[in-house]
């Protein structure tokens, strides 16, 4: 292969020629161009090809990364690490997802008490051999007998939903298709549950609400809701814990939702509690023994968060009861555990849990956290004074805790362990100065006593979107870049979750921008502080964090020793023709079709912004072949146009997998092979010695 490994060097020759095509679209009168237009069309040969090409130029390039093969070592080792989920208590059994460290998949278990090692119930990794196969979410009737449970493919979003007796192990025929983003709820007699599906499994049409019964074919499902006189609205259901009442959630983005609820007594009445355009709704359940009374968590008319209750058995004038008020904190979550709320706040981007009482809103006390991280879930109901929590930080993987509704006390169940010593490392959490003055946090993870010297490598990752919190949390990956050396950086921007509505307001849309510039001014403030220099500064992100890479590696190429790119959002004029899914991304991004939003997508659109430099630094694009969320074509044309704008000898290389989707599923030997391929990518680039 021409080129060389060490400094990154590449020759442009190398570079799979690519097709440009004269495809030209008129944007409210500017005519714009989409040469690779042609890379859309995922199912065509001519792609395949191109696909093919780029790995073959990519794969053996990463192999021979002087680190590759040990973090490829490190990274599995790493990994083999024991993790449990939060458990959940149906009737008298127990339910958490578990891995033991050497499966490639979590396996779904059962148990007697939340502190057994329970029975193994399902478990992914023996129905491929390659192990692409996930659970994705799962939901037990309400005694405990059956448990519908749903399968991905290749780490695809759309699902296939199967019912489980618990005690024999033994699948009923119930199979359910063409669902996507949905969960089920079941009947409160059991006898079957409610669920969304595409009709005829086309995304392009609206969701609609169906039961199914137990022992019907899915064509016999009864049509329960469908939306009427809004059509980008996505009906979910959720059956009350009395099962008088579906709850319907009818999502249409990230600022404003609406809630209906439907009476389960025959009459399928159907009354509006929340209308759209006043903030997002989050059900939470019904009060015990109260009767109408619901729950839930609300950003109307309380940027922050508040927890409401709607008594539907009062007029409509007087059924809403507020019972934790909008504080200074982010209420992120709440949790109903017997007759308390367990309240999740956010404070400058970590956790904080206090509880209340649920019928006078009065104080109860705080939860201890053993330190600056995250509560990644909290299971509970009315019924009963058990609830349990994950906890984790950047040194924690996920602990997982009892708490006791009745008295407060707080138990630590599960504390698994990893094979590494984490005393050397610390975490400090700085604020900086964004372009128009304001204040942005960020999470820096290092060794003790760091040498600001300006030579540390370091990795700043961000996200800054859709109303998306990043807060401290474990990941083997991050380890392993400590042990080589590096610095990990985590900046909290705006367009995410961490100080609420406006916060997340200010970066989307025309605001879009104010993401780019918080960023920038991280990367910024870690030069500037003396952590390192732009040659030895890398910047990751994903999804709509992929969208950020790829817009700040457009506007500042010069600021940045290497870019990680991951599934990115990089076509803003063209994304939402995607899926419909993806048209309800309008609320972060707009949509071209309007002139002001066009306008503001036109000056960042990382695709459309490639050729506006000759020399980026080294840039590894990755994506998978079956990501329906955020589909590759994306990738692909990003690609394509950053290797054509490529004017010095610097890779711009793409990877794509090929067995899976956006991310969630993947096996643990696949997260292996693409990170030990990106960490090695960013070490060479960054000049990186052996691991420290």
């Amino acid at each position: 292969m021409a080129g060389c490994v060490s400094g990154l060097h590449l020759e442009r020759a190398v570079y799979p020629a690519t097709a440009r095509v004269g495809v030209v679209d008129n944007y409210h009168g500017l005519r714009v161009a989409d040469p690779y237009r042609w890379l859309e069309g995922l199912d065509s040969s001519a792609t395949a090809q191109w696909v093919n090409a780029q790995n073959r130029l990519s794969l053996p390039y990463l192999k021979a990364l002087p680190q590759r093969a040990w973090l490829q070592e490190r990274l599995t080792q790493l990994y083999r690490y024991e993790r449990y989920g939060v458990p959940r208590r149906v009737a008298d059994r127990y339910f958490f997802v578990h891995n033991d460290g050497q499966q490639n998949q979590a396996a779904l278990y059962v148990a007697n008490s939340p502190t057994e090692a329970g029975r193994r119930l399902i478990d992914p990794d023996t129905i491929r051999g390659d192990a692409t196969v996930s659970l994705g979410d799962y939901e037990p009737s309400p005694d405990g007998r059956l448990l519908a449970y749903s399968l991905s493919d290749a780490g695809s979003d759309w699902k296939s939903w199967y019912v489980r007796e618990v005690d024999t192990g033994i699948d009923r025929p119930d199979v359910l298709r063409q669902t996507k983003f949905t969960q089920v709820s079941w009947a409160h007699d059991g006898s079957g549950f409610y669920y969304s599906s595409y009709p005829g499994g086309d995304e392009q049409l609206q969701p609609v609400i169906h039961f199914h019964r137990l022992g019907q074919t899915q064509d016999q499902d009864a049509r329960i809701f469908a939306v009427t006189g809004n059509s980008t609205r996505v009906p979910d259901g959720r059956v009350s814990e009395d099962g008088r009442y579906l709850v319907i959630t009818l999502d249409d983005g990230t600022v404003s939702n609406a809630v209906s609820v439907m009476t389960l007594d025959g009459s399928a009445q159907v009354t509006a509690v929340f209308a759209g355009g006043g903030g997002m709704q989050t059900y939470l359940g019904s009060r015990q023994g109260v009767g109408t009374e619901l729950l839930f968590r609300t950003t109307a008319g309380a940027a922050r968060g508040a927890v409401v209750a709607v008594d539907l058995g009062k007029p409509e004038a007087s059924r809403l009861r507020v019972v934790v008020p909008e504080a200074a904190d982010v209420l992120e979550q709440a949790a109903l555990v017997g007759q308390r709320l367990y309240v999740t706040y956010l404070k400058d981007a970590h956790a904080q849990v206090r509880s209340v009482d649920v019928a006078s809103g009065a104080a109860l006390g705080d939860v201890p956290l053993p330190g600056l991280g995250t509560v990644t879930a909290f299971s509970g109901d009315g019924s009963s004074t058990e609830g349990y929590f994950g906890y984790t930080d950047f040194f924690t993987p996920t602990r997982i805790y009892q708490v006791n509704a009745a008295d407060g006390a707080l138990r630590l169940l599960r504390q698994p362990a990893i094979a590494a010593d984490l005393a050397g490392y610390e975490t400090e959490q700085v604020f900086y100065s964004s372009r128009d003055g304001t204040r942005v946090p960020m999470f820096l993870v290092h060794k003790r006593g760091l040498q600001r010297d300006g030579r540390n490598p370091v990795m700043l990752y961000g996200y800054g979107g859709f109303d998306i919190s990043l807060t401290p949390s474990f990941a083997p990956a991050t380890l392993a870049w400590l042990e080589m050396g590096g610095v990990y950086a985590v900046a909290n921007l705006r367009g995410g979750g961490e100080y609420g509505a406006q916060w997340h307001l200010a970066g989307t849309r025309a605001n879009k921008q104010n993401v780019f510039d918080d960023f920038i001014a991280a990367a910024e403030y870690l030069i500037d502080q003396h952590y390192t220099v732009p040659q030895r500064l890398v910047i990751r992100g994903g999804s709509n964090g992929g969208l950020l890479v790829g817009a700040v590696l457009t506007q500042r190429p010069e600021l940045f020793g290497a870019a990680l790119p991951d599934v990115g959002v990089l076509d803003m004029l063209r994304y939402h023709l995607a899926s419909a899914n993806a048209r309800q991304w309008s609320d972060d991004y707009g949509l071209s079709d309007d002139a002001a939003d066009f306008k503001a997508q036109w000056a960042y659109s990382p695709y459309h912004n490639a050729s506006r430099h000759s020399c980026y630094p080294p840039t590894l694009v990755t994506t998978a072949a079956h990501d329906n969320r955020v589909v590759p074509w994306h990738s692909f044309k990003f690609t394509a146009a950053l290797q054509a704008a490529q004017q010095c000898a610097r890779p711009v290389l793409i990877r794509v997998e090929t067995r899976a989707g956006h991310g969630a599923g993947k096996p643990t030997w696949m997260q292996v092979e693409q990170l030990a391929d990106q960490w090695a990518f960013a070490a060479a680039a960054l000049g990186m010695g052996g691991q420290h």
